[in-house]
This record gives C-alpha cells, structure tokens and sequence, in this order.
C-alpha cells in the first residue's frame, strides 16, 4: 500500500498539479485558511503512497489521465520529491496559521503552491523535479535512487 510509483504518467502528475492550483486559486479567493490543511495532507498521502490514499491522485490516474490520452512514463522519484516539498511548504503554513496565528502565511502558501502547480499542469515544468535534478548532479542525492534521471538518453531534449 505503501510506497511510490516508479515511473509515473506525467499526465496524471499534472493533472494532480491542476487540482492542486484550482484548490489554491480557491484558498486564495476565498480567504478558506482551512484549505491548507486538505492540501497538506494530499501532498503528504501523495509522498507516503503516490495516488492510492490521495483523492487528488486517484481522480487524476483513474479519471482524468486517461482521457487525457496514452501514459507519458517519467521517473518517479523527482515527483515524489515535488510532492515532499509541497507537503513541506503547506505543512509550515497549516501550522504558522493554526498554531501560530500568522494569518499571513495562508496566502503566501496558496501564492506558492499556485505558482509551482500551474507551471507544473499548464507547461510540464516541475520546479520540485528541477531541484532533484541539481541535488542529483551535486552529489546530495545519490544516483541509485534515481538511475532512470541519470541516464541522460531518457530526457527530454
């Protein structure tokens, strides 16, 4: 039940990042601070079991996806990465806001996670993914976790 999915359809990734920015456009909007604790708890059932616990994810792999066309196979490891620093990101302002009282946090976080979402669903850049790759190359994160990121025939050109 446990654990991420390698590799992962890009297009349910990103059809993941869409719900995560509509959910941010929301919060933003509305001023709906509550919304960052179902958006942190996505991101983290994300992290610990890719889309099996995550209402996001199952919408998007069983769903949306597959409307969306054949699977585009991408490496899973710099996606769970994205995720952990999502759930990191609104996991801070859940408690900056709840515990803490920083009312200003709750915006901040849902600009953030709009911002990082929306190039993720609209253009395919995953920022998450980008610092995986830098981390990778200056030897924080070793190759073994990802040999399918260090084979460079497998990017994009």
């Amino acid at each position: 039940m446990f654990g991420f999915p390698n590799p992962v359809n890009e297009k349910a990734a990103r059809s993941v990042a869409a719900c995560v920015a509509l959910v941010s456009l929301l919060g933003l909007i509305s001023g709906w601070q509550w919304l960052l604790i179902p958006l942190s708890i996505g991101f983290w059932l994300r992290v610990l079991a890719g889309p099996r616990l995550s209402p996001f994810g199952l919408l998007a792999t069983k769903v949306i996806a597959p409307r969306v066309g054949p699977e585009k196979l991408v490496p899973g490891p710099p996606k769970r990465f994205a995720q952990a620093i999502g759930g990191t990101v609104t996991a801070a302002g859940t408690l900056l806001v709840f515990a803490f009282g920083v009312d200003a946090a709750a915006p901040a976080v849902f600009a953030i996670m709009l911002t990082f979402a929306a190039l993720e669903s609209v253009f395919g850049l995953c920022v998450g993914c980008k610092m995986f790759a830098i981390l990778m190359r200056l030897g924080v994160i070793p190759e073994e976790i990802c040999e399918a990121c260090a084979d460079i025939s497998l990017r994009r050109a």
